[in-house]
């Protein structure tokens, strides 16, 4: 029997050299950017609570912009990864065009939304029960960095467009470097245009929102800039502005793929922001702790969704190269190292619970909310890991109508409506609710398992797509 479990499951040296060389500067790029992106957070807690709070609540919809346009990319990922690996570069460069085009009209939508209804969103997560000072103050903040932050889209919307094929050729490391060369800018001016220090204007959380702008414009330069300078590595960027034909066929089995997976995101995300939206009722304080907590658990993050996202490429290539038994023997192997992976950061993350919620100038009730919210989600851990990797598994075979079902139907169905319910209905407090709704992820694992186990995500969707 543990024979028969090390088959299935444990994979050779070959295996791990193989994953770990992909997934490590995927991880690598992530942490960086979510290490970068705690700093940030940091800095401006230093300044006060409401400072804070204003910041936080812009970065839920900038995360709804964010997973939306990472599910743009996936759709056209889905064709680009196989076409990869069937050796078709005018088939990839199709779905290139594909996902400027997709992120182009994204990023309108978005600066629309957010500029004009910028007041309407932010009180969403302000509750009528915290006084008028810290309302005030919160909304005034949260706007200052929400009119800044709106010309970030543009960079971070046109650099996943990029990044998304340079990983699915297997060129993990560039992403990671450009995520590397924007961390000096981001953090230099950080420092600089929040305190006003090395000679800069303080500016507080318009300085936070200058940074974090610059650097996505780097991160994204040095991602375009390598892709157009490597022609032979990059055989798909050959011709790629001298027309923006992509083929009838391709484009409506993209979009009959394609548009699930980025309603599905885009659902998926607005769900997590309407579960915050439900936990802010209790007031700005729980805000506060949430950010706090949020901060450092997406930190580690990095880890399992990397992980996901290699066993998209990875066993996409196999798919489109027509490995179906290869496929599905990575899969489970890739599955269980992305698991025993979380175990290990969920541990590492359980001694942070104490101390760093100190690193903020908060009151002390709202650290203390926030170690604990830091210890549930740290549980939590191999639960994402494991519903997370069964999502990128479904995806690498084209099932975005399952997963769709997989991701916003748990959302939707389950936490949304049983955060509201715990929040509105019952006198319990923020602990248990928190605990609660956390946990709940059991039942997606349970779900995630049998549909990876009934094998209908293996497919090879890139035969007979007609020029």
């Amino acid at each position: 029997m543990l024979k028969a479990f090390r088959n299935k499951y444990i994979g050779d040296r070959a295996f791990y050299s193989s994953v770990l060389r992909m997934v490590v500067p995927m991880i690598l790029q992530m942490l960086v950017t979510n290490f970068v992106s705690m700093i940030d957070n940091i800095m401006v807690g230093q300044i006060g609570t409401e400072q804070m709070n204003g910041v936080s609540i812009v970065n839920q919809f900038i995360f709804v912009f964010n997973i939306t346009i990472f599910g743009a990319v996936s759709g056209p990922g889905i064709f680009g990864s196989q076409f990869f690996g069937k050796g078709d570069y005018e088939g990839q460069k199709q779905t290139v065009r594909f996902r400027l085009l997709i992120c182009a009209a994204i990023i309108t939508v978005g600066a629309a939304l957010f500029g004009i209804f910028d007041s309407q969103l932010i009180s969403l997560f302000i509750s009528d029960d915290d006084s008028p000072e810290k309302i005030s103050a919160t909304l005034h903040y949260g706007k200052q960095y929400m009119a800044i932050m709106l010309v970030g889209l543009v960079p971070f919307g046109i650099g996943q467009a990029y990044s998304s094929v340079v990983r699915e050729c297997g060129e993990t490391k560039i992403p990671m470097i450009a995520a590397f060369s924007a961390v000096g800018i981001n953090l230099l001016l950080d420092y600089g245009l929040i305190f006003g220090k090395l000679g800069m204007p303080e500016l507080g959380v318009r300085g936070a929102a200058i940074a974090t702008v610059a650097a996505k414009f780097i991160e994204a330069g040095v991602t375009m800039i390598w892709a157009h300078t490597h022609p032979q590595r990059n055989k798909y960027i050959i011709g790629l502005y001298k027309c923006f034909h992509i083929s009838r066929d391709l484009a409506q089995k993209i979009t009959i793929k394609g548009l699930p997976l980025m309603f599905n995101e885009f659902l998926w995300a607005a769900g997590m922001s309407l579960i915050a939206q439900s936990y802010s009722v209790r007031g700005l304080d729980v805000v506060a702790a949430r950010n706090i907590s949020s901060t450092i658990t997406n930190l580690f993050g990095a880890v399992y969704i990397q992980l996901g996202a290699c066993i998209a490429i990875i066993v996409g290539m196999r798919l489109g190269a027509n490995k179906l038994k290869e496929a599905r023997d990575l899969d489970n192997k890739m599955l269980f190292f992305a698991v025993a992976a979380a175990v290990a950061v969920s541990i590492c993350v359980i001694p942070l619970a104490a101390f760093f919620p100190r690193l903020y100038n908060t009151e002390a009730g709202i650290r203390s909310l926030a170690s604990y919210m830091i210890l549930i989600q740290a549980a939590a851990i191999p639960l994402w890991s494991y519903t997370n990797a069964c999502y990128f598994t479904l995806r690498s075979g084209g099932k975005t109508g399952i997963t769709f079902l997989f991701d916003f139907g748990f959302t939707w169905f389950l936490m949304i409506p049983l955060a509201f319910a715990l929040v509105h209905l019952t006198s319990l407090s923020i602990y248990v609710i928190f605990a609660v709704v956390t946990m709940s992820e059991v039942v997606k694992v349970v779900i995630g398992y049998f549909m990876v186990r009934s094998d209908v995500w293996i497919n090879n969707i890139v035969n007979n797509i007609k020029e």
